[in-house]
Formats: C-alpha cells, sequence, structure tokens
C-alpha cells in the first residue's frame, strides 16, 4: 500500500499517565478511515497529534513525506463544536481561513471560493447570516465548507456530527460523502457511532479502552462506492460487520484488570 500518512510507535503520555501506545497505522491517498472506541480510549489524541496541536511523547507520523512538526494548512480539521466566530458571517467565516491560506489571490477570488463551498454544502442563501442565525447543524455546515475551501491535503474530522440529531446527522454525513467524492482527499474521522463509519469509511481503527490505548484490531470495509444508506443496512455482510464492532467495543467496555505475577 502507498502510504500518505504513517504513523510509527505514536504515545502520548501525560506525566506517568499513558493515553497511547505505540499507536502503528497508514493511509493511502484518497482512503477514509475511521477512528472508533470507547470515550477516553484516546482517539481524539491520536488526531490531534496528526494536526500538530498536540505534540506526541514519542514516535513519528509522517504526511506526504514530511515529518510532522505542527499544525498547517495541509490539514483541514472538522470539530464536533463548530467553532465559529459570532461576530463574522458564514461566508466571512470560511473567508478566514481561504485569506490566510491563499493571500496572494484577489480578494474577489477568495470570496468566490469561500461562496463556493458555501453552496455545495446547500448553505447559498445563509451565507450573510451570523452563527446565532443559524442552527446547530447549519454551522457545521460552515466548518465542512471551511475545512474543503482551504484545498488541504488532508482532512481531520473529530466527531463531527457527534452533537447533532439522527436525522441532521444522516444529512450532513450525505453532505461529507459529496464533498470528498469531489476530490477523494486522504480522511481520518473520530466517531463513537458504528453506523457512521461503516457508511463512510474504507477501513475502520478500534481502539482498546485505556490507559495505555493502542489498535485493538482493524476492520476493512467491502462495500463499494457510491454507497446508498438503505441498501447497505439491508445487506447481511453489514449486520455481521456491525455485530463485530459491537463486540469488540462490548469487549473494551470492562476495566482492565492486571493479573498477579
Amino acid at each position: 500500500m502507498k502510504k500518505y500518512l504513517e504513523l510509527s510507535k505514536v504515545s502520548k503520555s501525560y506525566g506517568s499517565s499513558v493515553i497511547v501506545d505505540s499507536f502503528d497505522a497508514a493511509l493511502a491517498p484518497g482512503e477514509f478511515v475511521s477512528v472508533i472506541g470507547h470515550s477516553g480510549c484516546g482517539k481524539s489524541t491520536v488526531l490531534s497529534m496528526i494536526a500538530g496541536l498536540t505534540q506526541q511523547t514519542s514516535g513519528v507520523i509522517i504526511l506526504a513525506g514530511r515529518e510532522v512538526q505542527g499544525p498547517g494548512p495541509d490539514r483541514g480539521v472538522v470539530f464536533q463544536a463548530p467553532c465559529l466566530l459570532d461576530w463574522l458571517s458564514a461566508v466571512e467565516n470560511v473567508r478566514l481561513g481561504v485569506d490566510q491560506v491563499m493571500p496572494k489571490e484577489p480578494r474577489a477570488r477568495r470570496q468566490a471560493i469561500a461562496l463556493e463551498y458555501l453552496e455545495l454544502v446547500g448553505l447559498g442563501q445563509a451565507a450573510n447570516k451570523r452563527p446565532a442565525e443559524l442552527s446547530l447543524g447549519m454551522r457545521q455546515r460552515v466548518g465542512l465548507a471551511r475545512a474543503f475551501a482551504l484545498s488541504p491535503r488532508m482532512l481531520l474530522l473529530d466527531e463531527p456530527f457527534g452533537m447533532l440529531d439522527s436525522l441532521t446527522r444522516f444529512e450532513l454525513q450525505e453532505v461529507l460523502v459529496k464533498l470528498w467524492t469531489e476530490d477523494q482527499k486522504t480522511a481520518l474521522m473520530v466517531t463513537h457511532d458504528v453506523d457512521e463509519a461503516l457508511f463512510l469509511s474504507d477501513r475502520i481503527i478500534m481502539m482498546t479502552s485505556g490507559p495505555a490505548a493502542t489498535i485493538g484490531e482493524i476492520l476493512e470495509v467491502p462495500f463499494e462506492r457510491p454507497r446508498r444508506r438503505a441498501a447497505l443496512i439491508e445487506s447481511p455482510e453489514y449486520d455481521a460487520l456491525r455485530e463485530r464492532m459491537l463486540a469488540f467495543l462490548e469487549g473494551q467496555a470492562h476495566p482492565r484488570t492486571t493479573e498477579a505475577a
């Protein structure tokens, strides 16, 4: 497999507390991979280290042939909370990032890019509204538009739909698929939702519970794209994969015990 992102023996500790231990994984160009596990297992910490927002304690992270040394515009990040600036309109929030990564482009061009991505997420008519005038789902659409408008090499999503109701979450999953299909950026998504992971991913990394969480199992998702949710759910193979994931997570739900030597 050609590697676009590679994590080699990546660990993160705070003092004597080991959060993530010897995390080894690789993503191919254009691959969509999800990381799933119980709360507190360190999956968001892994994403934060790839984003360059958190420094790993040991190990190496290589992205597109270069070691990750900090945050940069080559990685677009979408958080669980939209993180918009309240005093800016939707288009201004998107353009804020575009202005930073494309400072030499004419202002009209940067504005056009921001508007284009708002149109793609279905918010063209709300471009001049401020976050307080938008629903939570609409604000998260702005967050998606902002991430994709930067034309990053890689997309990092930290439970982007975790705060939304089921209907809005399904709608935004479809929006994400639409945006991702345009150029198939390499994507890593943290989620706690088994069905979301199966619908969106090419592979699913299942993490053990902490302390010292690591990769427990990697699941290949064999369904061809484009995917139709209704057909997917009716597939016997979908049920088998879902049960396998749930069984793994159930096995991690109980605290680890240390046996006497």
